[in-house]
């Protein structure tokens, strides 16, 4: 199912298996698939165990997986599972130092870090928790100054504003995330719409875009991701 803006209450539910789904990707060529545990996310233990692992084991196919992770126990049941990365959100921005020290126990290379922000009257991007209704206090920037030096390179941002509603993803906010942290590579998530908007995201620099509303809705083909994917 697909949530919109990550309102459990406004569902869209798909007919497809997702075990089925990322087998027909993994044919079709993806070689990452991003998976968000829905039911982990809501109850803060991760529920789809099995569903992970039967995915990972997918040849040729690298899994990041998140939703509701609280835990370095929940984190590491995930890479177990065969995850190659965990995506961590809410406690990286509640908690840092405790994320600090998961970090060094997992392995920079294990883990994504997740921030999800909305934007403040004067215009500075503010993540944002517990479902998107919590405001941090904390910029996107002072986050990303925080875990830039412990060795993660990888972080997913959305700007919730634009999640799930097909009308274009932020590039100006992507653009000021690569000039900031040159060194860092973002996975870009929120407003996909379709192919239209893969060259101008690629334009700001970031290393990778997350589809979902798009891709199950077919207004994005898996065609039009080989295409482009063969042409960056």
């Amino acid at each position: 199912m697909r949530l919109y803006q990550g309102d459990f209450d406004q569902v869209t539910r798909y007919d497809s298996d997702p075990v089925e789904l990322a087998q027909r990707y993994a044919a079709s060529g993806a070689s990452r698939l991003h998976l968000v545990d829905l039911d982990g996310a809501r109850s803060g233990t991760p529920g789809n165990l099995g569903i992970v692992k039967r995915i990972a084991a997918l040849p040729g196919v690298a899994v990041q997986v998140g939703g509701g992770i609280r835990g370095i126990e929940a984190a590491e049941s995930l890479l177990t599972a065969g995850a190659a990365r965990v995506v961590i959100g809410s406690i990286a921005i509640a908690d840092p130092d405790t994320v600090l020290g998961w970090i060094s126990r997992l392995g920079p290379t294990r883990v994504v870090l997740a921030f999800d922000v909305r934007f403040t009257p004067h215009g500075e991007p503010e993540a944002v928790t517990h479902g998107w209704r919590q405001a941090s206090g904390r910029t996107l920037w002072t986050l990303l100054e925080r875990y830039a030096v412990c060795g993660v390179s990888e972080f997913l941002c959305t700007d919730v504003g634009r999640d799930g509603t097909l009308t274009g993803p932020n590039l100006a906010l992507y653009r000021e995330c690569v000039q900031r942290f040159p060194a860092a590579r973002f996975t870009a998530s929120g407003g996909l719409s379709g192919s239209a908007d893969l060259e101008p995201l690629r334009s700001t620099g970031v290393a990778a875009v997350v589809t979902g509303k798009a891709l199950l809705d077919g207004r994005l083909t898996l065609e039009e991701i080989r295409r482009f994917s063969r042409d960056a």
